[in-house]
């Protein structure tokens, strides 16, 4: 196993504010500066409900060596954006808009998104924009267009995210600091490395080694098994692309699979592995997110629009959250983000027969499952981004399909997607098939 080259991305933290964080999380949406959380969908079925008609992904490889290393991110949107309509049956000029979410690529990915689409067969007329709210882009890409279609501004959207950390990686993703920053002590903590938040977030919080390292063995093992079980195939669009050899050669595959699991992880292989951050802390390449290479998509409707298509529906959107946190305790999100979603849905932890949690870190991912109470069962029951990887504007779109595909495949209804948020928030929705 190559845990080595394993490049970490986004986390967590706390510090005498643990109190104050304390009263963050047990105190959420108190105060409409704290938390924002719309609810789209009341428990009995509307023909103005937003409906989610097709979801899906590309496989997620590992960035600079895995199998989209040399793939354009172009290349990644394209295919998702074909297939999630054709799967749905709907043509792309229905289509009121596209909203991707993107990270890293300059420009914001505004003229490369408008390439992708036209790469993808969509028609002039179609519109596309891009968002960036950091690791919850491709959820906040959802829930704008979620949004426009309660508002009526259009009935069909797509929710899309991509990203290829191969191409693009984080360093000078800020820009140029203005030196006000620092009279700032909130202004200030945004310039933490995550790798150090996610150190203050396992001291403060007294996340230990060991638990951290068991949730990295959980996450692989689980997408291991889905893996072999053939659990994925549902909602993973097969891309063609080149693969780079070492000496320039260049070959053409076809990738269908994730390749970022690590069969065979086990506590003692993940116990060697020395703390990348801090000599004395506890984060490791094995408990951390991968940054990766991927795309995804969600096409959106009303439901009376759908049913008038006659579209099969996969489910509602339920519901949206996104809160802010001190930008230290960033990675705390997730366990403000759930409480805020829920409260708007009139739901409980116990209704929710899945949580996809964004693991950007263990540490940050053990606090939050444990201060929210989701029982272990319920938790990236395939496996999470310590396994599957964290292509930063792709994953919340990415988390949909899996979970939809996941719901759909074991019978359940109800299913939150969330993750913590750079500079310190939490995003979460909650979905439910039909």
């Amino acid at each position: 196993m190559l845990w080595g080259d394993v490049v970490l991305p986004f986390a967590c933290v706390r510090t005498q504010e643990m109190q104050r964080a304390e009263r963050i999380v047990g105190h959420i949406a108190a105060e409409s500066k704290t938390a924002s959380a719309a609810c789209f969908a009341s428990g009995a079925k509307s023909p103005d409900d937003v409906v989610i008609v097709a979801a899906v992904r590309t496989a997620i490889c590992k960035a600079k060596r895995g199998g989209f290393k040399d793939t354009h991110p172009t290349d990644l949107l394209a295919p998702v954006l074909k297939a999630v309509v054709e799967r749905a049956g709907v043509k792309p000029e229905a289509v009121g808009d596209v909203v991707v979410g993107n990270v890293l690529a300059p420009g914001g990915f505004a003229t490369q998104a408008r390439m992708a689409m036209f790469l993808a067969g969509f028609p002039e007329s179609v519109p596309i924009t891009t968002v960036n709210r950091q690791c919850s882009s491709g959820l906040q890409a959802v829930a704008n267009v979620a949004a426009a279609i309660k508002a009526g501004i259009y009935d069909i959207g797509i929710g899309a995210g991509v990203e290829s950390m191969s191409q693009h990686d984080m360093m000078g993703a800020v820009g140029e600091i203005n030196e006000k920053v620092f009279e700032s002590k909130l202004a200030a903590q945004c310039l933490n490395s995550m790798g150090q938040t996610s150190e203050k977030v396992a001291a403060k919080f007294k996340i230990s080694r060991e638990a951290q390292d068991r949730l990295a063995v959980a996450s692989n093992e689980k997408a291991v098994a889905a893996q072999k079980a053939g659990k994925f195939a549902a909602e993973i669009v097969p891309v063609t692309t080149k693969v780079v050899g070492p000496n320039g050669e260049e070959k053409q595959v076809t990738i269908t699979a994730d390749d970022g699991p690590r069969a065979g992880t086990t506590m003692e292989s993940l116990g060697k592995l020395k703390p990348a951050f801090d000599k004395k802390g506890t984060t490791t390449a094995g408990n951390s997110s991968q940054v990766s290479d991927g795309a995804a998509a969600v096409l959106l409707m009303k439901r009376s629009k759908a049913e008038s298509l006659g579209v099969k529906i996969l489910g509602r959107f339920r519901g949206y959250s996104v809160v802010g946190v001190e930008p230290e305790i960033m990675g705390i999100g997730p366990a403000v983000a759930i409480p805020a979603v829920l409260k708007a849905t009139g739901l409980k932890v116990s209704d929710i027969d899945s949580f996809e949690i964004n693991e950007a870190f263990a540490s940050q991912a053990v606090y939050c499952v444990e201060k929210i109470g989701v029982p272990q069962e319920k938790l990236n029951p395939n496996g999470g981004a310590i396994a599957l990887g964290h292509p930063l504007g792709c994953t919340g779109a990415r988390q949909l399909a899996t979970i939809f595909n996941y719901l759909k495949s074991n019978n359940k209804k109800l299913g939150v997607v969330s993750m913590c948020i750079g500079t310190g928030m939490g995003a979460a929705a909650v979905v439910e098939a039909e």
